[in-house]
C-alpha cells in the first residue's frame, strides 16, 4: 500500500463520485480511472485484515462461510462470504473490511452489518461472535 496526498479540490471530487460508507477513495480512483479493473490476484494480498479477523482467529468461523441477511417485508435475502483475511464478500466480487459497508452494498441502506448479518453455519449474529471474542480476551 501507498500513501498518496490530494488538494481539496480532487477530495472533494472523490466524495461526489464515492458511495458513503462503501467506497474507499481507492475505490473511486480505480472506478474513475481504471475503468473498474480488479487488481491482480497477486496483489490482492496487500490489503489489511478485516474486522472478522478475530473471530476467524477464535475459531467462532472460518473462510469461506457465509454470512445472510433476510429482508423479511421485502422477502430479499443477502449472502456474503467471509474471507480468510477476514472481510466480507458480497456476490458481485466486491469485498469490505467491515460487515455494515458490505449489507449496505447489498441493501442500499445504512444497517448495521453486526447486529443484521446472521453466521450461517452457527445461527449467530456477528454481533454475538463478536462479543465472545471480547470476552475471551478480556
Amino acid at each position: 500500500m501507498r500513501t498518496i496526498e490530494v488538494d481539496d479540490e480532487v477530495f472533494a471530487y472523490l466524495q461526489r463520485h464515492s458511495e458513503p460508507l462503501v467506497d474507499t477513495p481507492n475505490d473511486v480512483l480505480r472506478r474513475e480511472l481504471l475503468k473498474g479493473e480488479k487488481p491482480p490476484a497477486d496483489k490482492t494480498g496487500g490489503r489489511k485484515t478485516g474486522a472478522l479477523m478475530s473471530v476467524i482467529e477464535a475459531g467462532l468461523a472460518a473462510a469461506g462461510d457465509k454470512v445472510r441477511h433476510h429482508q423479511s417485508r421485502l422477502k430479499r435475502t443477502h449472502d456474503a462470504t467471509i474471507t480468510a483475511d477476514g472481510w466480507i464478500e458480497i456476490p458481485d466480487g466486491r469485498a469490505f473490511p467491515q460487515p455494515s459497508p458490505a449489507l449496505k452494498a447489498q441493501t442500499g441502506s445504512d444497517i448495521n452489518g453486526w447486529g443484521q448479518y446472521t453466521h450461517v453455519p452457527s445461527g449467530r449474529r456477528l454481533q454475538e461472535l463478536r462479543e465472545e471474542v471480547a470476552k475471551r480476551q478480556a
